[in-house]
């Protein structure tokens, strides 16, 4: 047990021999970590979990002299010491001599946090050329990271079970909490999927000898761009952990730029990986490492909220960190890992638009929204309306043609590079939808018609909103709606199974979550 005195104690100036004017005070979920002046004092504290034990005094110590010994790797400038904590003759903690040793720290030197790679990004100080640097270092550092027989059982199908069995065990308690069930069941299935299916791919990695000591924590706050760039506070505490596939490590800081807004450099950063460690493979296996550290640090989140001393707006915080962390994990487990052509049918004001969104959003997918190639077309602004007669104008035969072409056209580029495609139209004509059905098949990707209904009246509120709002590209209105309905060609020539009917005025969230489970499993790598 932390002695009842230390963290009063060492929240205090006069505690440190260098008496610096300040001391801070940071807790996260397994240590105490007191900023005094230039000096950092990390102390762990006496927790269990199922993937770290501090319990005893003995195990803090081997602990700290762990973290240490791995951090020196790639941050030997700022690891300086791991000092003991004493009880003085009056039961105090102190730094000096005492009677015993009641608590061990790791001394480190502060890092300039205005170097600090989450901080310069902010200020937009972070080149592409950080990341390409960053990539190189990663590249080298795993080349050289320790790597034997059993660090290599480490990265088994087996073992990788187990983490990801152990991360779901301990998420139990927090689902409709932090996560929603329909995302923890989501992820879950993916994950289960993943480990079965590609079960040689993983076992080529340990052939190759892609499981090292890597660093285990690879984000965005735990680099520094000094001099030689420092990554920091590495996994000390768990080998399974730290023993991992260096795409794991890659995919991890990949996943730190998505969750922080900078996907563009997280592709700097892993083509200049590829590039310097020749491992073009990781490919194969960044989206469902993305999604494992994704959930890992949602998880890691909600288990502060076990902690008594988090303030109620701090508790908030972490909440909302959570579910972030959570929705990003299960975007990752929603991709598609091979392309589809999906289209939307429907009348105007029966919900295909947001659905797409949704759904694309989720799947990875590329939308072409045909209200916006059509205007594009004829040099018409987004926004500008055009409340033409039904088939009139911009909406008539010829200039419907050749935008529902120009957008096969662009799906079809998009599916040769391996991207899924939505394309959000009516599609109210059986040639229409036979022509992208065509497509897919030349391409040879699955095809889904994906077609929503409501009532009329929910599609009439919808498009009287939308003409007062003036903020949607589509002219769709209530005065030409029947002239649609009417014109309509039933959907009756595409198979069942890829022919999806929903109606958009039901529970929203679940009808996004079947459709996206369906095809998700259908089109597993």
């Amino acid at each position: 047990m932390t002695h009842p005195q230390l963290v009063e104690a060492m929240s205090r100036t006069d505690f440190y021999p260098h008496h610096p004017a300040v001391v801070e005070l940071i807790n996260t979920h397994i240590s105490h970590v007191f900023i005094a002046g230039d000096f950092v004092y990390k102390v762990k504290k006496t927790v269990v979990f199922d993937f770290l034990d501090f319990s005893t005094l003995k195990k803090r110590k081997f602990y700290c002299e762990e973290e240490l010994r791995l951090n020196r790797r790639l941050a030997a400038d700022f690891y300086l010491d791991v000092v003991p904590i004493h009880e003085d003759a009056h039961g105090k903690p102190t730094l000096s001599e005492g009677v015993k040793i009641i608590e061990y720290a790791v001394l480190m030197k502060k890092l300039p946090q205005d170097k600090m790679l989450i901080t310069m990004l902010a200020r937009g100080l972070a080149g592409k050329e950080v990341f390409a640097a960053l990539g190189k270092k990663i590249a080298e550092f795993h080349a050289q990271a320790l790597s034997n027989e059993e660090i290599n059982k480490m990265g088994s199908p087996e073992t990788i079970s187990i983490n990801h069995e152990e991360n779901f065990s301990e998420m139990l308690p927090y689902v409709d909490i932090t996560i929603p069930a329909y995302q923890y069941e989501l992820i879950k299935h993916y994950d289960e999927l993943f480990i079965s299916r590609k079960k040689s791919l993983l076992e080529k990695r340990m052939s190759e000898k892609r499981i090292r000591e890597c660093h285990g924590d690879l984000h965005l706050e735990h680099i520094c761009l000094t001099a030689d760039i420092a990554v920091y506070d590495c996994i000390e505490f768990n080998k399974r952990f730290r023993c991992v596939d260096t795409a794991a490590e890659v995919a991890f800081l990949a996943m730190d730029m998505d969750f922080n807004g900078y996907q563009e450099q997280g592709d700097i950063f892993i083509k200049s990986y590829i590039h310097y460690s020749g491992d073009a493979d990781i490919k194969l296996l960044l989206n469902f490492y993305r999604c494992y550290y994704a959930f890992v640090r949602g998880k890691v989140a909600s288990l502060r909220l076990a902690q008594r001393e988090e303030a109620v707006a701090s508790r908030l915080d972490i909440m909302e960190k959570s579910e972030k962390y959570f929705d990003l994990a299960y975007t990752y487990a929603a991709r598609v890992e091979k392309p589809v052509l999906i289209i939307t049918a429907g009348l105007m004001g029966s919900g295909k638009s947001y659905l797409a969104k949704e759904i694309g959003l989720r799947l990875g997918a590329a939308i072409i929204r045909l209200d916006a190639l059509r205007k594009e077309m004829s040099g018409i602004k987004p926004v500008d309306r055009r409340l033409e007669s039904f088939g009139q104008g911009i909406y008539d035969d010829a200039t419907s043609r050749a935008a529902y072409d120009k957008a096969c056209a662009m799906a079809a580029r998009l599916l040769e590079n391996s991207r899924p495609a939505i394309i959000d139209a009516s599609f109210r004509k059986r040639s229409e939808r036979q022509a992208a059905a065509a497509l897919a098949q030349k391409l040879g990707v699955n095809f889904y018609v994906i077609e929503c209904v409501c009532a009329e009246e929910i599609s009439k509120d919808r498009l009287e909103r939308r003409i007062q709002e003036n903020k949607d590209v589509s002219d769709g209105r209530w005065e030409i709606f029947a002239r649609q309905k009417q014109d309509f060609d039933a959907i009756d020539e595409i198979k069942p199974s890829f022919h999806i009917k929903v109606d958009t005025s039901m529970n929203h969230e679940k009808t996004v979550q079947e459709i996206i489970k369906k095809i998700k499993d259908e089109n597993f790598g």
